[in-house]
C-alpha cells in the first residue's frame, strides 16, 4: 500500500489529504458516498465531452460540405454589404431575403400574365379554326346539289343575312343541320328497305302452300302484282280484310279458352296421378315382424314435384302436339285419354323423370332396393313372382283406397296358377302372405305339386281332382271322395245350384289377435282358404 501511495503524485496526495480532513472523509460510508458522487460527476463530464466531440465533428462536416468548391467564398459581395460581425451579417441576410421575396412575387405575377396571354392566343387560334371549320361546312353545303330555281328567281340576286351568333354556335347549327339531313336520309332508306321486305313477306305468305285452297281475288292480285305496286293497294286490302280478321281473332280466342280448359283439366288429372304414385308408396308399407323389412315401404317412388307454371306450359305442349297430329296425315300417335294422360305425366316429370325402386326378396330379408328396370337381371324366378304378387297387392290396396275402402282392409282376392313351381322357398311364401295380409288381399294358391315343405305353410288345403265328361267334352273340378261324406247333401228334387261353396273349414282367431302358425287370421268372423 505504501508503494502504491508513493507512486501517486504530490498533487493527488495533497488533494486526498484535504478530502480526508473534510466531512466527506469522516467515516467509511461518507467516503463511499463521496466516491460515488465523484464517479457520477466523472461520467457526466465524460458524456458532455463525448457530445461536444460529436457536435464538433458534425459542425466540421457541415462546414466542409458547405465550403465552396473553388476559392475561399461562394460569391463576392459589394463593399457596402460585407458584414463586419455576426449581427450585421444577420441584418444583411434579412434584407436580402425580403428583396428575394419581392422578386419572387414579381416573377409569379409575370408568369401569370404570360399564361393569360398564352390562353388568349390559344382562344384566338381556336376561334379562327372554328370559323374555318364552319366556313368549310358552309362551302360543302354550297357544293351540294340545289333544286333548280325558276328563271325569274335566278335573275334576281338573293340577299343573305349574316349569322348573328358566334362561330361555335354557327358550327353547331351547321353540324345539326347536316346531321338531320343524314338522319332523314337514313330513315328514308330504312323505310324503303322495310317496305321492300314487307312486300316480299306478303308475297311469300300469299304463295305459301298452306293457302293453296284460298281463291280470294286479293291473294291472286298479291301474287301477280309487282312488289313496287303492292303499297298502293295495301289500304284497300287492309279495309277488306278487317272484318275477316275480327272473325278469325274471335275464333282463335275461343280456341285458346278451350285449350286452357283442356290444360287445366289435364293438369288436375296429372296431379291426381302423381298423388296416386305417392299413395302407392305409402300403401306399400310392410307390417312388423319381417326383420329389416319391418315398417319399410316395399315400393319407393321418387320424383320432383313440378312447378305449376312449368307444368301448365309442358301440358300445353302435350295438347298442342296431340292437336297437330290430329290434323296431320299418316300419324300413328294415339290420342285416347289414357295415352294423353301418360304423356302429360311424362312431361310433368321431365327432365329427371321418376325413379322406382323395389325391395329385393331374400332369405334374410335385407333392406336392399333394386331399380325396377334391373329386376329381370337381379331377381330369380321366385323373387320375380314374389315381387309381382307384392305389386299386385299394392295396386289392389291403391284401388280400394281410391274407392274409399281404406278402412276396410279387404282389397280383393288373387288366384295364383301354380306359383309354387317357381316360388317354393319358405321365406318367399311367408313374405307373399305377410304382404297380402298387410294390404288386405286374400291369396288363393292352386297347384298340382305335392311339395310338403311348401304346403306346410298353408293353414287350409283342399284336395280337388279333375273329372271329364266324355260325352259333352267338358271338364269339372270336384272334391276328393274321402271328403264328400262331410259335405252338405243337396235335395235331388231341388234345382241344381251352381257356384255353391261345397268345401269349407272354420278357424277362429286367437284371443291375442295374432296369427298362430298354420291358422288364418280373421277379425270377428271366419275365412275359407283353398
Amino acid at each position: 500500500s505504501r508503494a502504491a501511495l508513493d507512486r501517486l503524485s504530490n498533487k493527488v496526495r495533497t488533494r486526498a489529504a484535504q478530502l480526508l480532513d473534510g466531512p466527506d472523509g469522516a467515516d467509511g460510508p461518507a467516503r463511499q458516498a463521496a466516491a460515488a458522487r465523484a464517479e457520477a460527476r466523472v461520467q457526466m463530464l465524460e458524456s458532455r465531452a463525448a457530445e461536444a466531440s460529436e457536435s464538433l465533428g458534425r459542425l466540421r462536416g457541415e462546414a466542409e460540405r458547405l465550403a465552396p468548391e473553388q476559392g475561399e467564398c461562394h460569391t463576392s459581395l459589394p463593399e457596402d454589404t460585407v458584414p463586419g460581425d455576426a449581427a450585421e451579417a444577420q441584418r444583411l441576410l434579412r434584407t436580402a431575403n425580403a428583396e428575394l421575396a419581392a422578386y419572387d412575387d414579381e416573377l409569379t405575377q409575370a408568369r401569370t400574365e404570360h399564361a393569360a396571354l398564352l390562353r388568349s392566343h390559344r382562344m384566338a387560334t381556336e376561334a379562327a379554326d372554328a370559323f374555318e371549320e364552319t366556313a368549310s361546312l358552309l362551302r360543302d353545303l354550297l357544293r351540294d346539289p340545289q333544286p333548280q330555281a325558276s328563271a325569274q328567281e335566278s335573275a334576281q340576286p338573293q340577299e343573305t343575312e349574316p349569322y348573328p351568333g358566334t362561330p361555335a354556335e354557327a358550327r353547331q347549327a351547321a353540324a345539326e343541320a347536316r346531321r338531320s339531313v343524314r338522319g332523314c336520309a337514313a330513315d328514308l332508306s330504312a323505310a324503303e328497305q322495310s317496305l321492300r321486305e314487307a312486300s316480299d313477306v306478303l308475297v311469300r305468305h300469299a304463295n305459301s302452300s298452306r293457302y293453296e285452297q284460298v281463291r280470294t281475288p286479293a291473294r291472286q292480285q298479291i301474287r301477280e302484282l309487282p312488289a313496287a305496286a303492292l303499297p298502293e293497294h295495301a289500304a284497300a286490302w287492309a279495309e277488306a280484310f278487317a272484318p275477316r280478321l275480327r272473325v278469325l281473332s274471335d275464333e282463335l280466342e275461343q280456341l285458346e279458352r278451350n285449350r286452357d280448359s283442356i290444360v287445366d283439366r289435364l293438369r288436375g288429372l296429372v296431379e291426381s296421378s302423381l298423388a296416386t304414385l305417392r299413395s302407392a308408396q305409402r300403401l306399400s308399407r310392410l307390417p312388423e315382424g319381417l326383420g329389416e323389412w319391418s315398417g319399410q315401404e316395399f315400393l319407393r317412388i321418387r320424383f320432383d314435384d313440378p312447378d305449376q307454371a312449368v307444368l301448365s306450359e309442358r301440358l300445353g305442349e302435350v295438347v298442342d302436339e296431340a292437336t297437330r297430329t290430329a290434323v296431320a296425315k299418316n300419324s300413328d300417335l294415339r290420342r285416347d285419354g289414357m295415352s294423353l294422360l301418360l304423356r302429360g305425366v311424362h312431361a310433368a316429370l321431365e327432365p329427371r323423370g321418376v325413379s322406382v325402386e323395389i325391395l329385393k326378396p331374400d332369405a334374410v330379408l335385407r333392406a336392399e332396393r333394386v331399380p325396377v328396370g334391373q329386376m329381370g337381371d337381379v331377381f330369380s324366378g321366385g323373387q320375380l313372382l314374389t315381387a309381382a304378387i307384392a305389386l299386385y297387392c299394392t295396386m289392389a290396396a291403391l284401388r280400394g283406397n281410391d274407392r274409399g275402402h281404406e278402412r276396410d282392409r279387404h282389397a280383393g282376392t288373387l288366384f295364383l296358377d301354380n306359383p309354387i313351381g317357381r316360388a317354393n322357398a319358405t321365406y318367399l311364401l311367408e313374405l307373399q302372405r305377410a304382404v297380402a295380409d298387410a294390404l288386405g288381399v286374400q291369396l288363393l294358391y292352386t297347384t298340382g305339386l305335392f311339395d310338403t315343405t311348401a304346403l306346410a305353410e298353408f293353414p287350409l288345403v283342399i284336395r280337388l281332382r279333375n273329372d271329364a265328361d266324355l260325352r259333352a267334352g267338358l271338364k269339372y273340378i270336384s272334391v276328393e271322395e274321402h271328403l264328400r261324406p262331410g259335405l252338405p247333401e243337396q235335395d235331388p228334387g231341388e234345382e241344381a245350384v251352381h257356384g255353391e261353396i261345397t268345401a269349407t273349414r272354420m278357424f277362429r282367431r286367437p284371443e291375442g289377435g295374432e296369427r298362430e302358425p298354420r291358422v288364418p287370421a280373421q277379425a270377428d268372423g271366419t275365412r275359407g282358404e283353398l
